[in-house]
């Protein structure tokens, strides 16, 4: 299900992970060749993409809300 993005933060691995409104989090890598986001490396780029969606496997099984 797809999932407007509504923030981010690093995670114990300075890692970016994007919060989603249904209250899932999701990592957002640049980690080429695997996974392209530029974006994710700058404040801007990251500002850009807020209300972006992305498709929310946990949404999709049902798990609840991740804990902050």
């Amino acid at each position: 299900m797809e999932q407007p993005i509504i923030g981010f933060h690093l995670d114990a691995e300075n890692h970016w992970v994007a919060k989603l409104s249904c209250g899932h989090f999701q990592h957002v890598r640049h980690n080429p060749p695997w996974s392209e986001r530029p974006w994710v490396i700058s404040q801007n780029g990251r500002t850009g993409m807020l209300g972006f969606k992305l498709n929310c496997k946990k949404c999709d099984t049902g798990s609840p809300p991740d804990q902050e």
